[in-house]
């Protein structure tokens, strides 16, 4: 029997991480049950539109210690899936200090059980930074005295997962592959619906240590789930296997060809060089799960590969972009703005449509060639580039990852705003806004940008030139594709104007 979500006497759960790729699926797998359910996020208002209405929905960040109070009032039971790997600097602290704050706020709150989603591999070996971190997170909460379920995992395969769209990327793109000695290590691939299964499972479990280690029905290497993914798309790939690709080497090489950039890559690949099976198989009695194996976990996310269909993406995170940068007692200058307007005849959502239809494969109207370049200097210096397109072609909402930009907020028909997170010296943001207007309807199109110090301007104004003629072209693109939705690049401008 399904608990009743009206029913204030059901518990309430937590789930730490919930604009992320794992937390997101389970947050609407445990409301599909009719669970009350909590979600922590740095930033709530990403969560928007995502969550059911019973759904509570509150800030909190694991690094802020003062923030984690409210967040873990009230609850039974709660799932940890916080982690800094996108993180600029050294991810180990930040894990270990996270999981400090985090194990404290629950002890004090008096929360029944912590579950954790860490990673496979096996701790008497010597084990990569990533990996050796998981571990010591889970070890990290048991300190606090609150009991902890530990989960750890292999690949997780499903659509929209970090693993699966660096694969699909390889595998599509590449018909011969220059192989690291890395691609042919053993692991135990799982897919994305066993995860979440395994973490409904601890809900009936008591409240006390306990580790399980969970992975897919086969043992394989990364080198299979290629081939495997090949042989499922009717494509003929060839693997050449070389010694001499570092993982430095390697991160940078799937930041040119795949949406993983280099710094996530490279402790990805780290975790990759290290053995990633099950050795003991207690959660295969501790729990109803049985896992499928690797050809109906690629079958089942090539079936949802498709973005529009993807529940939740790993670049939804907002750590997929690094730590957000802090701003705090840097001084800027004056805030730099290009502003342009246009008049275009038609209603203001036929106006909207482009706005909201912007990125991805459908591309900025202007100058596409132009982003691509910046996107792959953005890769260069170890940012996101344009890699990880958008979530769907149509819909769009507040937190979802826009290529090198980040939605921070949005009115249908109304009003897009876009954050710059791509590497920059200083903050930028790119807004549009239409409004009624007699006729017809008025695209704003605003770019601002707060510069740090003399490089910051310099930036500014040393591009300011290219800047202008892509803001430009961009504008009386969104202007074209409104007045004449099926029309290409001849269809008459509308009238548009710069201040």
């Amino acid at each position: 029997m399904q608990p009743d979500a009206s029913d204030h006497r059901q518990p309430r759960l937590l789930v730490t991480g919930a604009t992320g790729y794992i937390g997101g699926r389970l947050v609407a797998a445990l409301e599909a049950r009719g669970h009350r359910v909590r979600c922590m996020a740095r930033r709530p208002e990403h969560l928007t539109g995502r969550v059911a209405p019973a759904t509570d929905v509150v800030g909190g960040d694991c690094l802020r210690p003062e923030t984690l109070g409210a967040a873990v009032a009230g609850i039974e039971t709660a799932f940890y899936l916080v982690h800094s790997m996108g993180s600029t600097g050294r991810f180990e602290d930040e894990d270990r200090r996270a999981a400090r704050h985090f194990g404290e706020a629950a002890r004090t709150a008096g929360v029944s059980k912590i579950v954790y989603l860490g990673g496979l591999g096996d701790s008497r070996r010597e084990l990569s930074p990533h990996l050796r971190s998981r571990h010591e997170t889970g070890e990290i909460l048991r300190q606090s005295g609150v009991p902890v379920v530990e989960l750890r995992a292999s690949i997780i395969l499903g659509s929209g997962s970090l693993s699966f769209e660096l694969i699909r990327a390889l595998v599509e793109r590449l018909p011969i592959m220059l192989c690291p000695k890395w691609v042919r290590i053993e692991a135990q691939p799982i897919a994305i619906e066993d995860v979440i299964a395994y973490l409904e499972g601890t809900l009936a479990l008591p409240a006390e240590h306990r580790i399980f280690e969970i992975g897919g029905a086969d043992r394989v290497s990364y080198a299979d789930i290629m081939l495997e993914y090949a042989r499922q798309r009717g494509l003929r790939r060839r693997l050449i296997f070389v010694p001499v690709l570092t993982p430095r080497l390697s991160s940078l090489w799937l930041g040119l060809t795949t949406p993983v950039y280099a710094r996530v890559g490279r402790k990805l690949i780290e975790s990759i060089e290290h053995p990633t099976v099950v050795t003991n198989d207690d959660a295969l009695r501790a729990f109803p799960v049985r896992p499928m194996g690797l050809a109906d976990a690629i079958s089942r996310a090539m079936r949802f590969e498709e973005r529009e269909f993807a529940a939740t993406r790993w670049s939804d995170a907002v750590s997929s972009a690094g730590a957000e940068r802090s701003w705090g007692g840097v001084q800027f200058g004056s805030r730099l703005v290009d502003v342009r307007s246009a008049f275009v005849p038609v209603p203001r959502a036929a106006a909207f449509a482009p706005i909201r239809q912007i990125g991805g494969t459908r591309g900025w109207y202007y100058g596409n060639g132009l982003w691509r370049v910046r996107g792959a200097l953005d890769l260069f210096v170890g940012g996101v580039g344009l890699r990880r397109g958008r979530r769907h072609p149509d819909r769009i909402g507040v937190g979802d990852a826009l290529d090198f930009w980040r939605v921070e907020a949005y009115e249908p028909d109304r009003r897009l705003r876009l954050r710059a997170e791509m590497k920059l010296p200083g903050r930028a943001w790119l807004e549009f806004e239409v409004k009624d207007a007699e006729g017809g309807s008025t695209i704003t199109q605003s770019a601002a940008f707060d510069p740090v110090g003399l490089p910051g301007q310099l930036y500014w104004y040393g591009i300011y030139p290219l800047h202008r003629r892509v803001f430009a072209g961009m504008l009386a693109g969104i202007a074209r594709r409104a007045v004449a939705p099926a029309a290409g690049p001849g269809a008459p401008a509308a009238a548009a104007q710069n201040r």
